[in-house]
């Protein structure tokens, strides 16, 4: 289960508009090395759909499917 996932670094984006989140993620994830687990919070309702479409498309991996825990989305991406 995602919430149980450990990941090596944490990207808080609450209170960034589109498109930053996406922006942000990006940047974030072109900065770390290989292997890791990028956990990424957003409450910006167009990054459910933005976010994993960029960093697919971008070469990242899911590690599983967003989730929502109220207002919060969750996301784990590979680099």
């Amino acid at each position: 289960m995602q919430e149980q996932m450990q990941a090596d670094f944490t990207l808080d984006l609450r209170g960034e508009s589109c498109p930053y989140p996406v922006i942000y993620t990006l940047d974030t994830l072109e900065g770390l090395e290989g292997g890791k687990l990028l956990k990424i919070i957003t409450d910006c309702p167009a990054s459910f759909r933005n976010v994993p479409e960029e960093t697919v498309k971008r070469g990242y991996q899911l590690a599983d499917f967003p989730i929502k825990n109220g207002q919060d989305i969750l996301f784990y991406v590979y680099t």
